[in-house]
């Protein structure tokens, strides 16, 4: 070959090959662009926290277990879980049970599952505007729900053992056990809890109105134990799957709701909107447009005895008051938290400091030191020292408590900061 030719079949291949580099999808890597947008589409009723690191202290406020750590992005609630969004709850699994145990009725299900009765799913549109259906339905269908109510002090109520709803999870206990666990929980809230907590106190009217009568609609759901919550929970994401599927950037992203972490709770409660930001953003006091005066913004114990002068004296509506800096209601007072972490006192010197949580999942018959779960918040009934967003606390997980409501939290896709932009290097 002469050297013409040879340059001739180099030029060839070169072209070739910078060609297919051109065109080939895994060696054109695109820029990363610059990003100025400082949240995503969120889910209904909830709002986007971007990343961050929060100060985990004990209980003793010990310098030596005080320690940064930090929590990916993520959705939370803006408000507490409230009787309507938790009645919503209860209904569907009545309506449920209702269905496949009691009328066993074929034209409530979907016709496109082939005949296989193994698999057969409700169809939810023809029950929506009657549910819940031992209330509304036919006079028939009625008669044939009696099986679900229990004689209670000579009324009627729902049996709360045939209420339940299927929840299934991997087991924790520490660390992953490999286990997946299928279990029934119980989902009618416990309405006679307030004269429960408060003996020797005349509470009769907050149990038989605080749960059913409308004017407590907006107000936030109380005598729910933990894993009622967690239930809860897990119900919203399957509710709101396809309404997600429709947001284009979150068409194919996988939808885990839970309660929120410790960690998760406390970085949403502090509102920092910059990364170096140490000011707890929650408005304690607002003042009076007319007089100056300044007057309490959070619903908490002021003193022995004294509980109205920041407006109530129970709990207020789930939207009182000032949101945070990332735009949450009442993180610090109403009613105390649940949050997805077993309790131990020396838990923030061995978790992990990036997305830290203890999970450690054990029956209601365990141990009670066994059954502790993290609350986070201070309630309407608790002074202000409880109110701090760094201040632990504690409950079993099967004792539901006039004082103690939740949240929902669901992990987001982290959005790259402008930093990251790719940059031209520049020689200096």
């Amino acid at each position: 070959m002469n050297r013409n030719s040879y340059l001739y079949f180099l030029g060839f291949f070169i072209s070739l090959f910078l060609g297919a580099c051109k065109s080939n999808k895994f060696t054109d890597i695109p820029n990363t662009p610059s990003y100025t947008r400082r949240s995503l589409p969120t889910p209904p009723g909830m709002v986007y926290v971007p990343s961050g690191s929060v100060l985990y202290k004990n209980m003793d406020d010990s310098a030596a277990i005080r320690r940064y750590v930090s929590v990916t992005a993520f959705f939370i609630d803006k408000t507490e879980v409230t009787n309507s969004q938790y009645r919503q709850f209860v209904y569907w699994v009545a309506d449920s049970i209702a269905i496949a145990d009691y009328l066993k009725d074929d034209s409530y299900y979907l016709k496109s599952n082939g005949g296989d009765s193994s698999s057969r799913f409700i169809d939810w549109s023809k029950i929506r505007k009657r549910s819940p259906l031992y209330k509304n339905g036919t006079p028939d269908e009625k008669q044939k729900l009696q099986g679900m109510f229990i004689s209670v002090g000579g009324a009627k109520v729902l049996d709360p053992e045939k209420v339940k709803y299927d929840l299934h999870y991997a087991e924790m206990t520490g660390q992953p056990t490999g286990r997946y666990v299928h279990e029934k929980i119980p989902v009618l809230p416990k309405v006679d809890v307030w004269s429960q907590d408060f003996p020797n106190s005349q509470m009769q009217t907050m149990d038989q109105n605080y749960f059913i009568n409308k004017l407590y609609e907006n107000y936030p759901v109380v005598g729910v134990t933990w894993k009622q919550a967690r239930a809860y929970a897990d119900w919203k994401g399957s509710m709101l799957a396809a309404e997600l599927k429709k947001t284009p950037i979150l068409r194919d992203y996988d939808y885990i709701f839970s309660l929120p972490t410790e960690a998760q709770w406390q970085y949403a409660a502090e509102g920092k909107v910059d990364p170096m930001d140490t000011t707890d953003r929650t408005v304690k006091t607002i003042e009076h447009k007319k007089t100056g005066k300044e007057r309490l913004a959070l619903n908490f114990k002021q003193g022995e005895g004294t509980y109205s002068r920041d407006g109530s004296t129970f709990t207020l509506p789930a939207k009182s008051y000032t949101p945070n800096a990332f735009g949450i209601y009442n993180m610090a007072g109403n009613v105390s938290e649940w949050t997805l972490d077993a309790y131990s006192p020396s838990a923030t010197a061995f978790v992990n400091d990036l997305n830290p949580v203890l999970l450690h999942d054990v029956p209601d018959s365990a141990n009670p030191l066994m059954k502790r779960k993290v609350v986070r918040g201070g309630s309407w009934k608790d002074p202000g020292p409880m109110l701090n967003s760094d201040t632990r606390n504690y409950e079993e997980q099967d004792m539901p408590r006039s004082y103690i409501g939740f949240r929902c939290v669901m992990p987001a896709f982290e959005l790259p900061g402008d930093q990251v932009k790719t940059r031209k290097y520049k020689l200096k």
